[in-house]
């Protein structure tokens, strides 16, 4: 890969807090203007992976550069250089919508002569233009995430980390978040954006799978999908669920719960679903539907950590 193309990299970069081994030794490149995911569950090592890379963590291990800039000894360059936004949104409760900005832009060292434009822009982008009075801890959930992300990249940032930018607010929120996200890496910024939502991993052009602190796969959700998942899935509507599941367990068919339905993990979907409706018959559940399905990333990471 050029390296002129590339935004972040790392090589066997590594956590430790006492004995536990949070980032083990991972090697990551991230091409510029393209999004990409960081998926796994909570605790699997995102969000410090993601502290290191901004220059707020220092690594007991490897090495890496973002936007050029070392990751060890050139960290308030990086800070400089980059936006961020966490989880918990970084904002403050007690100022308005409008002082939050203000606030920022001096934290980035918005040009005075930028600022106005910048405020208004990251008003418009947030919905928010008729509440830059209001205080920000009265703002519903979608509304806080946007203005966020506004502040984040006041400063037009290169490169963006989202640490878990939609936790906690509601699906219509997270959609719109996510186009917001598309419109940024159009016009080149490059997005570094963690999530343990697998739905979410669609919207992203590659993705890394992280576990226990290891990547267990990269590669595009297409790749991901071709390349990790050799076995069939089965999507099954039956009732009662958990019935279901645990008649289908006792005869050593791995089964996850996705909402209202079943996904069963299979060898072979031709052979095993005449098998399914006997046992779940035999079980006395009440089966509507069994069909082979285009496996989800969910699917695909679930037989990963099982191999693991």
């Amino acid at each position: 890969m050029n390296q002129n193309n590339i935004a972040v990299t790392v090589k066997n970069l590594t956590r430790t807090f006492g004995d536990f081994v949070a980032v083990d030794h991972i090697n990551l490149e991230v091409k510029k203007g393209e999004i990409f995911g960081f998926l796994g569950p909570n605790g699997a090592g995102k969000s410090t992976t993601i502290r290191m890379l901004c220059g707020l963590l220092m690594p007991t291990g490897g090495e890496g550069t973002v936007g050029g800039f070392d990751i060890i000894t050139q960290s308030e360059e990086i800070k400089q250089n980059i936006g961020y936004m966490s989880q918990k949104f970084s904002l403050y409760d007690d100022l308005t919508v409008g002082e939050n900005i203000n606030f920022f832009s001096g934290i980035y060292n918005v040009a005075a002569s930028k600022k106005e434009a910048r405020k208004e822009w990251a008003l418009g982008m947030a919905g928010l233009k008729d509440k830059r009075d209001t205080l920000t801890r009265t703002l519903p959930g979608g509304y806080k995430q946007r203005l966020a992300l506004g502040c984040a990249i006041l400063h037009e940032p290169p490169i963006l980390f989202l640490d878990e930018p939609t936790s906690g607010v509601d699906p219509i929120s997270r959609r719109n978040f996510w186009s917001l996200i598309y419109e940024m890496a159009k016009s080149g910024t490059t997005v570094f954006v963690t999530t343990h939502y697998m739905d979410e991993a669609d919207y992203c052009d590659r993705l890394a799978l992280i576990y226990r602190g290891k990547i267990i796969a990269e590669g595009t959700p297409n790749e991901l999908r071709k390349n990790y998942m050799t076995r069939d899935v089965l999507e099954i509507e039956a009732e009662p669920l958990v019935g279901a599941m645990e008649a289908l367990d006792r005869q050593g068919i791995e089964t996850a719960v996705f909402g209202s339905l079943l996904h069963a993990t299979v060898e072979n979907a031709k052979v095993a679903v005449p098998r399914i409706w006997k046992i779940l018959e035999e079980a006395n559940t009440t089966v509507r539907r069994i069909e082979k399905i285009v496996p989800s990333l969910e699917d695909v990471f679930v037989t990963l950590i099982e191999v693991s």
